[in-house]
């Protein structure tokens, strides 16, 4: 039975969360089509580019991402407090860079004589492209069907594409947020078709190293790591680029199973800084995609209400 997306995001619970979209059809989101000799590798440079480029718009940030051949997994987090920072024109600069401007907005930026009721709509209009800025149905939403909408073109055919609502899963404190990066840019890796991250394409854990690699502080489009967690805390993810890449590069080394590829083992500072067992850590990223919720007990008990549920229908990190 399909889950009210109410129930499956919000933000006051947790601003982090991890999103899947699974294409519908045999053919290939992207990747090389055995059956039909067609690579649509290229593809993959389509969902990387708008997907940084809606980034650059909205007020969600880009954690994580692998592009694989026929889904994509993306960690987004929500930033309300910048979007409602933003100020009226702002927000419909923002807005106007993916859509076209109703008449109204258009007077309205020209700063025409408007009416009450006029002024009134405008400003209704900004709320909505505001709380729009901050959602990640609708961040979603723009990246499914421009992609689908190409990928029709380009098969020459109509219908579908994707299979559904994209899957999300509310990640609720610093060990899920770790555990489902490190999941999302394992993807690669655990499919046979890559053997480090650093050789993993189209994903953020390669873009992440380029960018350090070319002494850049952050990799465009996506949200920077800030560190240990402390009172001057800047905005960004709890942990370190550095503990970041060996927690990849460790879980690459265990999480093996049925799964082809591995990469060397590292030491591994962030589970003892977060108090995780190896153990439990492996079970959590082997299991992570079986759930919508994802944190420590403590953490599922408190965001329960808020997402209007009861049942504890969540993988819990110890």
């Amino acid at each position: 039975m399909t889950t009210a997306r109410s129930q499956l995001i919000s933000v006051e619970a947790t601003p982090y969360y991890h999103c899947v979209s699974r294409c519908v059809r045999r053919s290939f989101l992207c990747g090389y089509d055995e059956l039909t000799q067609t690579s649509y590798e290229h593809r993959r440079g389509w969902v990387e580019k708008r997907l940084k480029r809606i980034a650059s718009v909205f007020c969600v940030d880009v954690c994580a991402y692998a592009i694989m051949s026929n889904h994509y997994h993306v960690v987004l987090h929500i930033n309300k407090d910048q979007a409602y920072r933003l100020s009226n024109h702002e927000v419909i600069d923002r807005w106007l860079t993916i859509h076209r401007a109703p008449m109204l907005i258009q007077r309205f930026l020209k700063s025409e004589n408007l009416s009450e009721i006029e002024q009134n709509a405008c400003l209704a209009i900004i709320q909505t492209w505001r709380e729009r800025l901050c959602s990640i149905s609708w961040f979603m939403r723009l990246l499914n069907q421009y992609i689908a909408s190409e990928a029709n073109r380009e098969d020459n055919c109509t219908g579908h594409f994707w299979e559904g609502r994209f899957k999300s899963q509310a990640l609720l404190d610093e060990k899920a947020l770790a555990a489902a990066m490190a999941y999302v840019d394992l993807n690669p890796i655990r499919a046979g078709i890559a053997d480090t991250p650093e050789a993993s394409s189209f994903t953020s854990v390669k873009a992440r190293i380029e960018s350090h690699r070319k002494d850049q502080i952050t990799a465009p489009s996506l949200f920077p790591f800030a560190g240990n967690p402390r009172n001057d805390m800047p905005e960004g993810l709890p942990f370190s680029l550095a503990d970041y890449l060996e927690l990849v590069d460790w879980t690459g080394q265990q999480v093996r199973g049925d799964k082809s590829g591995h990469i060397q083992s590292a030491q591994l500072p962030i589970l003892e800084r977060l108090g995780i067992k190896a153990d439990s850590w492996l079970d959590v990223c082997t299991n992570i995609k079986k759930c919508t919720l994802i944190g420590s007990a403590a953490a599922i008990q408190t965001a329960l209400p808020k997402f209007n549920r009861q049942r504890r229908t969540a993988l819990q990190i110890p």
